[in-house]
């Protein structure tokens, strides 16, 4: 797996920082470690809007005290329904904006918002419990959503909100490469991150005071229990961010609800910009 540049500097700088602090605070040197964890490593860098972003009705709401943008696009013949785009970690929503248009022309309205700390909105970190809520929030403003397409981190966000979310069975759920397992993301993090035990203890009892929920309760797999949503599960095989190992056992339960669309070679980040797999996800929208 190649590592970004970016990356490799944010982890030696925070390996240095928490050498010293961890010896003389656990808690403090958690707290340090978690805060990057949810950081980008990317920051949030200008991008150009393409060109469909720009026909757009923006929109904005508060949330924890920062403004969330987002696009709203209106078809011109529509059938009610409402399609959410969630995009990733360290990403935005305008890597989406080739499924903007045919959503639009299959008479869907469509919405799409950065999230916290992402893109144009406000904010430095994200989490999965509060990109969850944050996908609740626009639940409740502009909802009912007929689908909710996300990717990444927003897919494990999607998965948790749809978990809570009325009216199931008539919804549909995409899932691209989602954070499956909030566990085996962490123990990546430390592959990076090098702590002491007291360290890695302090940092998951911080993840649990987040929610009351252990840190194995942030995951894809255990949600889709509990949504009656038809799903369409894409993950590449090759995925080394979001490990497809994870996936494995949501696979060998054989949720009547859940299909899978699984691709070779095309990784993390590419697997959505691929032809057939963007053929796959708006067909199953659409059907």
């Amino acid at each position: 797996m190649k590592v970004p540049l970016s990356f490799k500097l944010i982890i030696i700088y925070t390996n240095i920082k928490l050498k010293i602090i961890q010896l003389l605070s656990p808690k403090q040197a958690a707290a340090i470690a978690f805060k990057r964890f949810c950081t980008p490593y990317s920051g949030k860098p200008k991008r150009i809007a393409p060109s469909i972003f720009n026909n757009a009705n923006t929109l904005n709401f508060k949330f924890d005290k920062l403004t969330i943008r987002g696009w709203n696009w209106q078809p011109q013949t529509s059938d009610n329904k409402k399609i959410l785009i969630v995009h990733g970690f360290d990403s935005c929503s305008y890597r989406f904006d080739n499924y903007i248009q045919p959503l639009i022309n299959a008479g869907f309205e469509v919405f799409a918002f950065d999230a916290p700390g992402h893109g144009i909105s406000d904010g430095t970190t994200i989490n999965g419990l509060q990109y969850c809520n944050v996908i609740l929030e626009i639940e409740k403003l502009y909802g009912s959503f007929y689908c909710i397409m996300a990717h990444s981190l927003g897919g494990l966000a999607a998965a948790l909100a749809m978990e809570q979310m009325s009216n199931q069975a008539e919804r549909k759920l995409v899932l691209i490469a989602p954070a499956t397992e909030t566990t085996s993301a962490v123990k990546n993090y430390f592959r990076f991150v090098r702590v002491s035990s007291k360290t890695k203890a302090a940092f998951n009892e911080l993840m649990f005071t987040i929610s009351n929920k252990p840190v194995s309760w942030y995951s894809a797999a255990r949600a889709v229990n509990n949504v009656a949503a038809n799903i369409l599960w894409v993950h590449d095989e090759e995925d080394f961010i979001c490990a497809f190992g994870d996936v494995s056992p949501v696979q060998q339960a054989n949720h009547k609800h859940i299909q899978f669309y699984l691709t070779k070679g095309l990784g993390h980040s590419g697997v959505y910009r691929r032809q057939p797999v963007f053929d796959e996800i708006i067909k199953f929208i659409k059907t």
